[in-house]
């Protein structure tokens, strides 16, 4: 437990170092949003397998204290399991914390978290041992006071709550529980500590636990001391694809909010709509211009709290290339050109499924020493005449498309290149 909870601590020294300190105005990491020291640390220089191993061992160590029987009765979130199947793409435990794509602040976060979880396991397991004791003739000389807290991290405005209680302690003792000197409302043996987060910074406090004895004197236990930190509202909206919404197209759009479960995040847009859920969206826009995304927390129940508004560009999908044969102008085998049958637009060095349909062209027949020949049709195939003329080009013939028009999902009609080919 002890050697878990110092590599944790020296991990989260080294992750704030690389991280540029805390800001002393804000109170929070300088780098905070900066996505490649995590990985960096914890996956390429694999440290995050070490930690791994130790909340691993630590666990198998807790267990074994409690025995077969013992340890049925317990459920860990002390737990450092591969996934049964990747996630996200990202098969190990390691890659899914900490790896590519998360924020120095999260993985802050989920450091702080494991803490946790490694101190209420060991309470359990405390608890678990003492429990089976007769409480009758319980000598309390050797509780430990403890303070266990949901998290260290919050968004302004959300409350800071923990619970400070001894290891164990005989039903009919009322301990005297206080914090920074004012006494808290006991519960079962356990005290609830809460303060408002209406300032941002690191803040620190430490419980005190009196225990009569059976001698009629008070024995003190305190507690180590515990910190937590708030931080002004913000989160991370990042483009799957590129830094713009194109119009009729699906644009992904991944969302996170540091410190707050995807199912307390609400995301709305201005200028399109969005589908989608568990900080996986698709935004749909419909005019050029600008969007915003708004993303909300949960603070309290029924209590949302606007974290960030981030604007993207809105622009239209780029113009296709037109082609026949595969070529937009050049040399081309007359039996080669004979073969073809119609005109496509085809989007090039773009990420997105869009697909162009052509709607009409022009063809233009110009053979040596021979007047031009000049046929229309809708759509993108040879109309009937346009394959009898194509059909008795010779060598040296210009084939000419021009006047293409295509429409693409977006709806708007695109005037694009012409084609000049010549037969060989």
């Amino acid at each position: 437990m002890g050697d878990l909870n110092t590599y944790i601590n020296s991990l989260k020294e080294e992750l704030t170092k690389q991280g540029g300190g805390y800001d002393s105005e804000t109170g929070d990491l300088v780098m905070r949003e900066n996505e490649d020291i995590s990985p960096n640390l914890m996956i390429n220089e694999k440290k995050g397998v070490v930690l791994k191993d130790k909340i691993n061992e630590t666990r198998t160590k807790l267990l074994t204290l409690l025995g077969p029987e013992g340890q049925k009765s317990v459920s860990f979130s002390l737990d450092a399991s591969n996934p049964e199947k990747a996630v996200n793409g990202k098969k190990t435990w390691e890659e899914i914390n900490f790896g590519n794509g998360t924020p120095l602040t999260a993985a802050m976060t989920i450091l702080t978290k494991i803490q946790t979880d490694a101190q209420n396991a060991e309470s359990d397991v405390v608890k678990l041992i003492l429990g089976k004791m007769d409480q009758a003739i319980v000598n309390l000389d050797k509780f430990a006071a403890v303070a266990v807290a949901p998290t260290s991290y919050l968004v302004q405005g959300q409350p800071y709550k923990a619970e400070v209680f001894l290891t164990a302690s005989d039903s009919k003792s009322q301990p005297a529980i206080s914090v920074n000197g004012s006494a808290l409302q006991i519960v079962d043996g356990k005290g609830v500590y809460t303060v408002p987060t209406n300032k941002e910074g690191t803040f620190s406090w430490a419980g005190v636990v009196q225990v009569k004895q059976t001698d009629g004197s008070m024995k003190e236990y305190r507690t180590t001391t515990q910190t937590y930190q708030v931080a002004r509202p913000s989160a991370v909206v990042s483009p799957d694809k590129m830094n713009v919404l194109y119009i009729g197209v699906d644009n992904p759009l991944s969302v996170s909010a540091a410190g707050t479960p995807t199912d307390k995040v609400k995301v709305d847009i201005t200028g399109g709509s969005l589908s989608g859920s568990g900080g996986k969206y698709n935004a749909r826009v419909s005019s050029p211009g600008t969007a915003r995304v708004t993303i909300a927390a949960e603070v309290a129940p029924g209590k949302m709290q606007t974290l960030s508004t981030t604007e993207f560009r809105v622009k239209r999908i780029p113009d296709p290339i037109a082609k026949f044969a595969g070529k937009t102008g050049g040399n081309m085998a007359t039996v080669a050109l004979k073969a073809q049958n119609a005109v496509f637009a085809t989007l090039e060095n773009f990420d997105f499924d869009a697909k162009f349909k052509v709607t009409k062209f022009t063809m233009i027949l110009a053979k040596p020493r021979a007047d031009a020949i000049v046929l229309s049709t809708s759509g993108n195939q040879l109309s009937s005449s346009m394959a009898s003329a194509l059909n008795g080009i010779v060598p040296g013939t210009r084939v000419i498309f021009d006047n293409i028009v295509a429409v693409g999902p977006d709806g708007t009609s695109r005037q694009l290149n012409a084609i000049a080919l010549t037969a060989n």
